[in-house]
């Protein structure tokens, strides 16, 4: 596999040092195994409760601007500004109205991703494969860290959800706190999968298990996942981690356009990885939608008193 590279559109600084727990590395797991996530989405471990299972993830019932979240790209213009929401263009579109941002095509960083063998994990709440890249924007360099799955998908776009979403996790190379997050979405197709997910399905029976890694010696071909973010909008917006702890300060670059997981895969995928998507955020910059749903609680308990 040659060189790659993926175009994306801004970086973020986390809020959070906390932030960086997602890059841990299993300190504590055996030779061939990585440590299980402690978090999980069912009615104890899930994000209603994820705060409670440690203090530093308190942004996830608190935090103003959380994710994923719903963009609606059909929206007015100035709608979408007012929610803090750009759109990149695929076309070479420079200008900016008073109504509406729209994002250059200059101020796309570039992502170099080297032929190498990958590690393809099971963290217990979703299957991972770290990869090492660099990427370069406005003078400071970002390194590509791990990208993960999510199934069905967190984001939705115009209240439409995909089956599954992708998360290419990128951290700054001086500044580690800063994290950048490109969200790829697929749709089912009868056809053939893209070549990023062809080249997992192979291997996830030998990571069925959680805390199980395998390597894939051949590496991966990301040119599918390359044409589509040049093919497609950039939908940007500042977010947070999407598990715990939270941290907010993270630039999220949703890819509009889907690429294809084939039906056989999917259904691989979907029977490791089982349900882990965090339900939607409220409107940026508003309060955090268990704030109100604590509130309403409070709200009705007095009237019933």
């Amino acid at each position: 596999m040659l060189f790659k590279s993926l175009l994306f559109a801004s970086t973020a600084s986390a809020t959070c040092l906390h932030g960086l727990s997602m890059f841990k590395r299993a300190a504590g797991a055996e030779n061939g195994t990585v440590e299980i996530n402690t978090f999980g989405y069912g009615p104890e471990n899930g994000p209603f409760n994820w705060a409670s299972l440690a203090p530093e993830n308190e942004a996830c019932k608190a935090g103003l601007n959380q994710s994923p979240i719903n963009i609606g790209t059909d929206l007015p213009a100035g709608n979408l500004k007012k929610r803090n929401v750009i759109i990149h263009k695929r076309a070479c579109v420079n200008e900016t109205s008073s109504d509406a941002t729209i994002g250059a095509a200059a101020n796309r960083p570039v992502v170099d991703i080297p032929d190498q063998a990958v590690e393809f994990e099971n963290l217990g709440t979703t299957i991972e494969v770290v990869v090492n890249g660099t990427t370069s924007f406005n003078g400071t360099d970002f390194r590509l860290v791990q990208f993960h799955m999510h199934t069905p998908s967190e984001h939705h776009i115009n209240d439409e959800y995909f089956p599954l979403e992708v998360h290419m996790v990128h951290q700054g190379v001086l500044d580690n706190t800063q994290l950048a997050v490109i969200a790829m979405m697929f749709q089912v197709s009868a056809g053939d999968s893209d070549p990023v997910i062809a080249g997992l399905s192979s291997s996830l029976e030998a990571i069925a298990t959680p805390g199980t890694k395998t390597k894939i010696e051949d590496g991966l071909d990301f040119s599918g996942v390359l044409s589509k973010i040049e093919s497609s909008d950039i939908l940007q917006y500042t977010g947070s981690l999407t598990t715990p702890p939270c941290a907010e300060g993270v630039t999220f670059l949703v890819v509009k356009d889907p690429l294809d997981v084939g039906v056989a895969d999917f259904n691989a995928i979907k029977s490791i990885v089982k349900f882990n998507s965090r339900f939607i955020q409220n409107t940026l910059g508003q309060d955090n939608m268990l704030t109100i749903g604590a509130n309403s609680g409070a709200v009705a308990a007095n009237v019933t008193a």
